[in-house]
């Protein structure tokens, strides 16, 4: 475990049906959404920006989306749900990779209750797992922030949860990206993941989860939950939706609302990436 140590309890995987029902339920949801031009008020608008580039294997994607499934479907997620004000979120899904490599998987839905949420996990369940070249996370938060215009809700806070294994090595770079998301009133939370020994490949770095704190995310609440430990991915982004969701930061490693410099260097996954050439 690195310093924050993380200690999540276990969380079984639910059957990934594609049940027509659930797919049904996610169409009345996305047609509510867009019901006469109406913007219709969520506590939450949450982008899910997951990270597909190719130096993940098979394997590390699987359980990755598994996690994503499971926290949909998760008890504590709906009941975060249930907690706001107007007791439903809307949630768009995206993978991405390069600078130009972003693709919507779920588009946004209305969720506010169990057949909603398992709606949405049906139709990402029924999207295959692609893996996708290269790294920009200046990318997929430049196209991540887009997606918030006109697109039918009105939310009490506007998120962007970003997850990913390396540094952004391509596209623009990520810190000036990030202040321009951020000046659009958004909020930026990490996940990264760490689950292969520092140095596995020339482009990973030892300090992924310093990187995205000084780098990658912002805004009032932001925050960073690293993940290094596959067995603990599952119950780290449902904690991570339950926290997004119901807007209580953690106490792991939140944002500082001081001007210092970053303690790393923000361009280092290019010049890694000069040093080695790309994967």
């Amino acid at each position: 475990m690195r310093r924050w140590g993380l200690a999540l309890a276990g969380l079984g995987l639910p059957g990934l049906g594609l049940a027509a029902l659930g797919l049904a339920a996610l169409g009345l949801a996305a047609l509510a959404a867009g019901d006469a031009g109406a913007r219709t008020p969520v506590d939450v608008e949450l982008v899910l920006a997951v990270d597909m580039s190719q130096s993940m294997d098979a394997g590390e994607h699987e359980l990755q989306r598994a996690g994503y499934l499971a926290a949909l479907r998760h008890p504590d997620v709906l009941g975060a749900i249930r907690s706001g004000i107007y007791g439903r979120v809307a949630i768009a899904y995206v993978e991405w990779g390069g600078p130009l490599s972003q693709a919507v998987r779920v588009p946004w839905t209305l969720v506010e209750d169990a057949a909603s949420a398992g709606g949405f996990a049906a139709a990402l369940a029924a999207q295959p797992v692609r893996t996708i070249r290269g790294t920009s996370i200046s990318g997929a938060l430049a196209f991540a922030a887009g997606l918030f215009e006109d697109n039918g809700f009105d939310g009490l806070r506007r998120v962007i949860d970003v997850s990913g294994d390396g540094p952004n090595s391509s596209g623009d770079p990520v810190a000036p990206t990030r202040d321009a998301v951020l000046g659009q009133g958004l909020i930026v939370n990490g996940l990264p993941i760490m689950l292969r020994e520092p140095g596995y490949t020339p482009w990973s770095i030892p300090d992924l989860d310093l990187y995205y704190a000084d780098c990658v995310i912002g805004g009032p609440g932001a925050f960073v939950l690293p993940v290094d430990d596959p067995a603990q991915l599952a119950d780290a982004i449902r904690q991570k939706l339950v926290l997004e969701i119901a807007g209580r930061p953690p106490t792991l490693m939140p944002v500082t609302a001081d001007a210092r410099p970053p303690r790393i260097d923000c361009l280092i996954g290019e010049k890694l990436l000069q040093r080695w050439g790309g994967p």
